[in-house]
């Protein structure tokens, strides 16, 4: 600044000096006193000094001023105001705008400061444990929960002294086994891992929701389900084989036979043996679904696998829409079984209306989906779609639709059904996790 107002009080001398020597010239041409001619040579020389000198301290106190405030801002206070601001000209405007942008600070630091008062509130209240840890180990936020859970205060801990090492690895979002953490209460939890940046380095943010409530309530309904499944399909099969054996036994046991009751004694054997391998396969049906492996995950390319099952399909007309090149973790085996399932599906449905079968594929920055569409009838209901051996096919087992679920959620990822919202037919999403090099 002090180069700034050199330079104005030079250029304001500058400016004055024309009129100086204009002065000095028609005071020397002219005869005049010599009293008057040092008189008005003072009152002139001191005018042409004095004024630059006054505009300069002027405008150094107006940006000093403004400086002032700048300076306040910067430090956190935004009740300094400049008093500027009522005067006119350019410097005023200034004021004016700096006085502005203080109410729109102090306005931005009290939501600021309710938003994180209610956050800390929220942070205390809820049941959930949140971690962050920063990039070197070391929990930098912790909530009453996670303090709870660990037995003690976190922040400030090294992560791997705390137990907290192996949730800072493998799938972001995960079931993690109730020992996990050796000093925590031994429950189930559900984790989700994030990433985040503050001040420029990296940290990762833990969250972890006990879900042992949860999943026992959902195990008791989901036995429930089987127990109702299983009870019919096994009833469904064992009365009328009584029924049929015992009408058997009582036609052997009469001595006055029915003409041709070799006949019906072949007959009712066959029911009773087909009903007895229906209920066989249902039971191997039910031992496949339950002895699901772990997935063995690689990368592979997504579109090999959507070209390679589509190619299986031959019964209707199967369009394949090019997707980005990309790829995904997965268990090759089993996903294939899922998408050969799915498309099959949607062959069927198509081949009831003369339609045929599109998949595409897209993704985002974590996932990958898949959209397999038909042109079938849609949906009936979707209630029971996802309930084991529930089939409305003659020779279906009611169990490819729950497998290939499964299948997606031991993937990471998940499959949704639902009625096409842009015309008839179905619609399959699978959504799976990219691969880190995708």
């Amino acid at each position: 600044m002090r180069d700034y107002e050199g330079r104005l009080v030079a250029l304001a001398l500058l400016g004055g000096l024309p009129a100086v020597v204009a002065t000095g010239v028609l005071l020397i041409a002219g005869d005049y006193p010599t009293k008057v001619v040092w008189t008005v040579t003072v009152v002139v020389a001191a005018v042409w000094l004095a004024v630059p000198l006054w505009l300069s301290r002027r405008l150094h106190g107006r940006l000093r001023a403004l400086s002032s405030v700048l300076e306040a801002f910067r430090q956190g206070d935004y009740a300094i105001r400049s008093r500027h601001a009522d005067d006119e000209g350019a410097l005023a405007d200034a004021a004016r705008e700096l006085n502005a942008l203080g109410d729109v600070l102090r306005s931005h630091r009290l939501e600021a400061a309710e938003a994180g008062a209610l956050l800390d509130r929220v942070m205390a209240a809820i049941d959930v444990v949140v971690l962050a840890v920063d990039e070197q180990g070391v929990v930098r936020l912790a909530n009453a929960a996670a303090n709870r859970w660990l037995g003690r205060e976190a922040v400030g801990q090294a992560a791997a002294e705390l137990g907290l090492s192996s949730l800072l690895e493998g799938d972001a979002r995960r079931l993690v086994p109730p020992d996990v953490v050796a000093s925590a209460p031994r429950r189930p939890m559900e984790l989700s891992r994030s990433r985040f940046r503050q001040n420029g380095r990296p940290h990762d943010l833990l969250v972890l929701a006990d879900v042992g409530d949860l999943l026992r309530q959902q195990e008791r309904e989901a036995w429930q389900r089987l127990v109702r499944v299983i009870g019919h399909e096994i009833n469904s099969s064992l009365t009328p084989m009584t029924s049929l054996a015992e009408s058997l036994a009582g036609l052997l046991a009469d001595d006055d036979r029915p003409v041709g009751w070799e006949a019906d004694l072949h007959q009712g054997l066959e029911v009773i043996q087909r009903r007895a391998h229906g209920l066989a396969r249902f039971m191997t049906s039910y031992a496949r679904l339950a002895k699901l492996p772990a997935p063995q995950k690689r990368p592979i390319g997504l579109a090999e696998l959507i070209q390679k099952n589509a190619a299986l399909e031959q019964r209707v007309p199967v369009t394949i829409d090019p997707g980005p090149s990309l790829e995904v973790e997965v268990d090759p085996d089993q996903l294939d079984q899922a998408l050969l399932n799915l498309i099959r599906n949607a062959a069927e449905a198509a081949a009831e209306t003369g339609g045929e079968v599109r998949l595409t594929w897209r993704c985002n920055a974590n996932d990958a989906t898949i959209t397999i569409d038909d042109d079938g009838p849609g949906l009936s209901g979707t209630k029971n779609l996802f309930v084991p051996f529930f089939t409305t096919k003659p020779d279906g087992t009611g169990i490819g639709l729950v497998l290939s679920r499964q299948i997606l959620e031991s993937h990471g990822g998940h499959l949704d059904l639902e009625d096409r919202p842009d015309a008839r037919g179905a619609r399959a999403t699978l959504t799976l996790p990219l691969s880190a090099s995708a």
